[in-house]
C-alpha cells in the first residue's frame, strides 16, 4: 500500500559498479537528510557483515500484476545480482498480520534487513524497530523512522500527467474515467495529476472517479470500469494491482469498440494490445541495489529515499522500452497543442518532451504548477509556484476538471 503522508527528501542516486569481489571496499557518498543537511551517519545501526539475508513482506500476491509483482521482480534481479545475498518473502499479508510475520522472518528466518511494501505496515515496522534493535527494516511508503528503520519510495505523478496528456488527445467523448484504490493522498495525488495532462490539451475534458476501497480485487474493478463505460467514458485510467481494467477494455476493442486504457506498476500492455496506449511503470532495482549495498558496505543509515523520473525509479510506457504503444503513436502525433514555450507541438512529442524535462537534473517541469485551482474554485497553487513536498504528500483536494469526492476513512 501506499503513503498517506510522507516527509520525503530527494536523493541523488549514486551507484556502485564494483565487482562482487570490491562490494565491500565501495563507500558510497552519504546522501543529505529529509532537510538537505549532510548526512552524519549517527543514527546508523549496527553494521551487518558477510552474508546478508532479506525478508520482503508484500500486501498482495506476487502475481497481481501490479505493486507486489513490481516488487517481487526487483527482489529476484537484486538476487541474481549480489552473490553474498539470501532473501525470503511473504505474500499476501492483511496488515493485521504484520507483526506475526515480521516476529517470524526475524526469529525464525534470521533476517538481517526486512522491506515491509505496504503503508498498512507503517506502525507494526516501528513497534519491530524497537523490539528488534539488531535488525535492520525498510519501509515503503511510510514517514515514520527510528534508528533502525529506514523508508522509501517510487513516486509516480509525473507518469500520470504525461498519460493525461494522452488521453486528452485521444478521448472524443471528452469523457475520462478513473477507477481509484483507497482514497488516499497518494491516489489523489495521481488522479489530479492525471487531470491536469487531460485539460492541458483537451480544456473541456472531465475526469469521473469511483473508489474500489482495495488494492486489488479485479472483479470489482472489472465492474467499474462497465460502469464508468456505460456512462460515456471513453478513456479510463486507474490506480489497482491487476490488469483487470486492461483486458475490459480490449474486449471492447475486439467488439468494434474503442476504450482506452494506460497500464500501472507492472507492465500491462501485454493485456490489451488494442486498447492500452502507455501507463506507469516502477522500477525498484535500483532503489533495492541502493539499500542492500550500504548494508553490505556498513553504511547504511535510516535516511528517506523518494526516488522519481530523475532517478529513473518511475518509467512511461505500459512493456518496459515502449514508452508509448506503437498503435497510437500515429494518432497522437496527429493531435497539435500550441505550448507557450514550445509552440506548437504534437502531444507525441509534447509527452516525451516533458519526459526529458522531468528526468533533467534541476527538474524543468513539474505537473503541480500553478495556477491549480480545486473543485471549489479554491486557489490552491498560484502562477508559476510549484507545489511543496508537504502539499503532494498530503493531498485531500480535487482538481476542477474532476468529478467525484474525496471519502474520509
Amino acid at each position: 500500500m501506499r503513503g498517506f503522508l510522507r516527509i520525503g527528501g530527494m536523493m541523488v542516486l549514486i551507484t556502485c559498479l564494483c565487482g562482487a569481489l570490491m562490494l565491500t571496499a565501495c563507500q558510497p557518498a552519504k546522501a543529505p537528510d529529509k532537510n538537505g543537511n549532510p548526512d552524519t551517519g549517527d543514527a546508523s545501526a549496527p553494521p551487518i557483515t558477510g552474508k546478508i539475508k532479506a525478508g520482503f513482506i508484500y500486501v498482495g500476491p506476487v502475481g497481481d500484476f501490479g505493486w507486489s509483482h513490481a516488487h517481487e521482480q526487483s527482489r529476484q534481479h537484486v538476487m541474481k545480482l549480489f552473490p553474498w545475498m539470501e532473501s525470503t518473502y511473504v505474500e499476501s499479508v492483511a496488515e493485521a498480520d504484520a507483526p506475526r510475520v515480521i516476529d517470524r522472518l526475524v526469529q525464525e528466518e534470521h533476517c538481517d534487513i526486512v522491506f515491509t511494501t505496504s503503508f498498512g505496515y507503517m506502525d507494526s515496522t516501528i513497534e519491530a524497530g524497537k523490539e528488534y534493535p539488531n535488525t535492520l527494516f525498510m519501509h515503503c511508503s511510510g514517514y515514520k523512522q527510528a534508528p533502525n528503520v529506514g523508508t522509501y519510495f517510487a513516486e509516480l505523478y509525473q507518469m500520470y500527467y504525461l498519460n493525461g496528456l494522452m488521453a486528452g488527445a485521444l478521448t472524443k467523448s471528452k469523457k475520462v474515467g478513473y477507477v481509484g484504490a483507497h482514497p488516499i493522498p497518494e491516489v489523489v495525488r495521481h488522479i489530479n495529476a492525471f487531470g491536469l495532462g487531460l485539460r492541458e490539451v483537451n480544456p473541456d475534458a472531465r475526469v469521473t472517479v469511483k473508489w474500489l476501497f482495495a488494492w486489488y480485487d479485479p472483479a470489482k474493478a472489472r465492474d467499474a470500469t462497465e460502469a464508468l463505460i456505460a456512462e460515456g467514458c471513453d478513456v479510463i485510467a486507474f490506480t489497482q494491482d491487476s490488469p483487470a481494467i486492461c483486458e475490459v477494455c480490449q474486449e471492447y476493442a475486439a467488439r468494434g469498440k474503442q476504450v482506452l486504457t494506460f497500464g500501472h506498476y507492472s507492465p500491462m500492455q501485454r493485456f490489451g494490445q488494442d486498447a492500452v496506449v502507455s501507463g506507469q511503470l516502477v522500477d525498484w532495482n535500483g532503489l533495492y541495489e541502493e539499500i542492500l549495498m550500504r548494508v553490505h558496505t556498513k553504511t547504511w543509515t535510516n535516511r528517506d529515499y523518494w526516488w522519481l523520473a530523475k532517478e529513473r525509479a518511475t518509467l512511461l510506457g505500459g512493456e518496459p522500452d515502449v514508452p508509448i504503444n506503437p498503435k497510437f503513436v500515429e494518432p497522437l502525433k496527429a493531435v497539435t497543442v500550441k505550448d507557450p514555450i514550445l509552440g506548437p507541438i504534437s502531444v507525441h512529442d509534447l509527452a516525451l518532451k516533458r519526459l526529458d524535462q522531468m528526468r533533467e537534473p534541476t527538474v524543468l517541469f513539474d505537473p503541480f504548477t500553478g495556477p491549480i485551482k480545486d473543485q471549489s474554485g479554491t486557489l490552491r497553487l498560484k502562477p508559476a509556484e510549484r507545489a511543496s513536498m508537504s502539499m503532494l504528500l498530503s493531498m485531500d483536494w480535487f482538481l476542477d476538471n474532476i468529478d467525484g469526492t474525496i471519502p474520509k476513512n
